[in-house]
């Protein structure tokens, strides 16, 4: 049966139909708003996948063009692998729900989120994220949700939920909650150095609009009478797990306090080795269901060490306080050749960031999404390989994990970038990861502002990133500033936040439990405010602000502003006269249609000289002005004379000297080179020289 619902609260409208379309789907909704629809499907195994120590969960977000009246580009004309921002869309997706499935919940569970129709002022991403939450609740599958999801804007002081496209222009903040009604479970942002309390409050107020949406998806629940699968964790052989502990608790328990990553690796894996061989008979039919069942409770162990270690003892694994910053270290100037490069090492976490500058025709255009291509100018990218970590990798395309740090890092840099106005040159950072031993990313965000003030690049402000972390044990708790890999990977929080010192410019939080309350998010903001000073402090020393000028090796840009009805005559019959500049100059040439020209060498002197052709073409002889010109052209009344760029005018037979002239050919002959004056410009362009005789 067909059911529709509709929402509407604090300028946020959608409605919700299932049991229209998908009906073969556990849980199926349409989700429109505006001329927005998203079509959502979660569909989920009947039993657990054997063999794994994870929640096989998969979120999709799939981008067709026909959702924005478009064709695909290329031979193909179909759709292809997902854009950055499909991939984006979908790790957005699956965040706040993974966290909600119960412990112990094996079955495959897929989700899928189709953007059927797209326009600009309702978001499509936020559309998928509520409707993946609707969706699991109508299936049936274990699910500890609803949960909801709302962007918020920041305006003139005014925080705005779900913001128009125009509104997200001038906004200060572009910020991304969701969560369930009781706390917060996710929170992705890029702001305008905001300050700790004005973040604070913008992800306060997304809260109350999301405990609106989960009481709109509880009553849609109760009025379709869904009832949610038994789900009975038996957990792991409590037996068994004590008797490991009384063996090797002791020994586990030192090795995971080894200060070194790789030491504490190689001494917690000879522990499980041990283990392993203690208490798993090779010969056995059993043997390999054995073997995942004592490594399982071998990893529940080291989780209870290190969070035991954290919250009762107040001891890290590297023997670190609480809030204390692992050793630092800042270089520029690193690689040569390049534009700009930063050396970053926190610790065991080093990043070599490029900067690499280029001209307007390196832009990146974006088909996605909206009615026309769009224009990136500010690039950044993240790489991890495997020796980083020291493993054997493979080398591909980048995954879910580059792509959405890579994007976090792009935006931590975003407000200090100057304007195309101000630096007309495309950015591209490369961050390559060369160690890691947690918070890589923010690691990319300290690299960045080293390569860019390294390669000259004006940036409004330096900017630094910390990573905090979290370990909860009922009401009390210990916050973490600087996590390293094994805190995070079993800690309860990743909370990434960058900015400058004057405020956060990007922010990003992950929850692992069932969410977080205010005073936790305050304190957490709070200590990462003071790291990220001492970060700052690092960089500055190290290159206190951007270089005057540029590295020798990035092109130069020289850009002048024609009238747009002259571009015409720049780029000639069939790209003529713009390819004789390129050509003689050995220069890169990009004109829009208002007029704007920008040209790129390696260097000035090139530049320079196609600048000066160019302004010779456009220029628009005015009386008075002295020019060098050519005869071309003999005539009994006087000469016409070449000067400018392709300019032509005539010089009187009276003009051509103070004293009478009899004839022409007296004074002048073609091919002479003379200096000539204009004396009159006449309505229909003709030009009236005279020549100039000392």
């Amino acid at each position: 049966m067909v059911r529709n619902f509709s929402y509407v609260s604090n300028n946020n409208k959608f409605d919700v139909e299932t049991g229209k379309v998908a009906k073969q789907a556990k849980g199926a909704v349409t989700i429109k708003s505006g001329d927005s629809m998203v079509l959502v499907t979660v569909v989920g195994s009947d039993t657990p996948r054997e063999g794994i120590d994870f929640f096989p969960l998969s979120c999709e977000f799939i981008e067709k063009m026909y959702a924005v009246g478009r064709i695909p580009g290329g031979y193909i004309k179909r759709e292809g692998r997902p854009s950055d921002e499909a991939t984006l869309a979908a790790r957005m997706m699956d965040r706040p729900l993974r966290p909600l499935f119960p412990e112990g919940y094996k079955n495959d569970v897929q989700i899928v989120a189709t953007v059927l129709s797209a326009d600009e002022n309702h978001d499509v991403g936020i559309m998928a994220m509520v409707g993946s939450s609707i969706a699991l609740c109508l299936s049936g599958i274990p699910f500890n949700g609803p949960t909801g999801s709302v962007s918020v804007g920041y305006i003139d002081g005014e925080y705005i939920i779900n913001p128009t496209q125009e509104q997200k222009e001038i906004s200060k903040l572009d910020l991304t909650v969701s969560g369930t009604k009781d706390a917060i479970m996710m929170v992705e942002a890029g702001a305008s150095e905001l300050t700790e309390e004005e973040m604070l409050n913008a992800i306060l107020f997304a809260h109350e609009e999301i405990k609106n949406i989960c009481e709109f998806t509880e009553n849609i629940i109760s009025e379709l009478g869904v009832e949610k699968q038994e789900f009975i964790y038996e957990g792991l052989d409590q037996e068994l797990k004590s008797q490991i502990e009384v063996e090797f608790y002791d020994e586990l328990k030192s090795a995971l306090q080894s200060p070194e990553k790789l030491e504490r690796d190689e001494a917690t894996q000879a522990v499980g080795d041990k283990i392993v061989e203690r208490f798993v008979d090779e010969e056995s039919e059993d043997a390999d269901e054995k073997k995942v069942e004592v490594l399982e409770i071998f990893e529940d162990i080291k989780k209870d060490i290190v969070r035991k270690l954290i919250s009762v003892d107040k001891i890290r694994p590297d023997g670190r306080t609480m809030h204390q910053i692992r050793p630092l270290s800042a270089e520029v100037a690193y690689v040569p050749k390049v534009h700009g490069s930063g050396l970053f090492t926190r610790g065991q976490t080093q990043v070599l960031n490029i900067a690499t500058l280029g001209s307007p025709s390196d832009v990146q255009y974006i088909d996605g999404l909206t009615d026309e291509e769009v224009q990136k100018r500010y690039i950044h990218h993240y790489n991890f390989p495997g020796y980083s970590v020291g493993e054997v990798g493979r080398f591909r395309s980048p995954g879910r994990r580059e792509i959405g740090h890579g994007r976090l890092a792009e935006r931590a840099l975003e407000a200090v970038i100057p304007s195309q106005e101000d630096f007309p040159y495309v950015i591209r950072l490369v961050s390559e990861v060369l160690e890691s031993n947690g918070s890589s990313s923010m690691a990319s965000v300290c690299g960045s502002t080293l390569s860019l003030m390294d390669a000259g690049v004006p940036i409004k402000a330096p900017v630094a990133g910390i990573a905090m972390g979290l370990i909860k044990e009922g009401d009390d708790y210990s916050i973490l500033t600087d996590i390293q890999g094994l805190e995070d990977h079993l800690g309860d929080m990743d909370f990434k936040v960058a900015g400058t010192a004057e405020g956060i410019t990007a922010l990003q939080m992950d929850i692992k439990i069932d969410g977080i309350n205010k005073e936790i998010l305050q304190e957490a903001l709070e200590d990462a405010k003071v790291a990220r000073m001492t970060i700052l402090d690092v960089i500055k020393e190290a290159i206190p602000e951007p270089r005057k000028e540029l590295s020798p090796n990035a092109p130069r840009i020289f850009t002048i502003q024609i009238k747009p009805e002259k571009v015409r005559e720049v780029i000639g019959s069939g790209g003529k006269t713009i390819n004789k500049i390129i050509d003689e100059t050995g220069v890169k040439i990009d004109i829009t249609d208002e007029g704007l020209v920008t040209v790129s060498s390696q260097g000035s002197e090139n530049g320079q000289r196609a600048i000066e052709i160019i302004k010779g073409i456009v220029e628009e002889p005015e009386v008075g002005d002295i020019y060098l010109g050519k005869v071309i052209k003999i005539m009994n009344f006087g000469c016409f004379v070449s000067f400018g760029h392709n300019k032509e005018g005539l010089v009187h037979i009276s003009k051509l000297d103070k004293k009478r002239v009899q004839k022409v050919e007296d004074v002048v002959k073609e091919g002479d080179e003379i200096m000539v004056k204009v004396l009159e410009v006449d309505d229909k362009g003709r030009i009236n020289l005279a020549r100039v005789v000392e």
